[in-house]
């Protein structure tokens, strides 16, 4: 299978947008690359979505609420991004406007989605969410529009190794972005 490579501009930081249903490990995938890239790429700063929904006070949940809340993300990732900073994000941002946003918005947009059998995750419900009462989760009342083209497919199904797998993934990474890693921003 013939790996389709992105092109770089080194004029802007990399945002690595690593998506998926809530409690699919995209946090702890992305604690992972951040190190990685750090090291081969240059400065690079982590967000979740649950960080930035701290740190700005968003409390909506609502679809049309996340809707908002996610360009309200990728514009201050923009603004990061603008300072040659690369940016891993885990985020469950599951909405075909804001991926196409970010399309539109970003130079170096790479899209990592992490999937997970919706079975799984209701039985291990790490976060509380997909039993009992609780409202607008994606995935279980809000319907998740997964994405159609991303870069990466990263299938958990909880059993292996995560570092390992976020190994082979990283690998991936590096050959579809190969100038991005010879051209380290600094």
């Amino acid at each position: 299978m013939k790996i389709k490579k992105k092109k770089f501009d080194k004029n802007s930081g990399i945002v690595f947008w690593v998506t998926g249903l809530a409690g699919s490990g995209k946090t702890r995938t992305a604690k992972i690359l951040v190190k990685k890239l750090s090291k081969d790429i240059g400065p690079t700063l982590i967000f979740s979505g649950d960080d930035l929904r701290k740190i700005f006070e968003l409390k909506g949940y609502d679809y049309n609420e996340r809707s908002k809340i996610v360009k309200t993300y990728s514009d201050f990732i923009n603004f990061v991004l603008k300072q040659k900073i690369n940016v891993v994000f885990a985020v469950i941002g599951m909405m075909d406007h804001a991926r196409t946003y970010n399309k539109k918005i970003f130079k170096n947009y790479f899209e990592i989605y992490i999937k997970t059998n919706y079975s799984i995750l209701k039985k291990n419900n790490k976060k509380k969410l997909y039993a009992g009462k609780k409202a607008n989760v994606v995935g279980k009342d809000i319907k998740p529009e997964f994405p159609k083209n991303p870069d990466l497919v990263f299938n958990n199904n909880f059993k292996k190794d995560l570092k390992k797998q976020v190994d082979l993934l990283y690998t991936k990474i590096k050959k579809k972005l190969p100038n991005a890693f010879s051209a380290k921003i600094i």
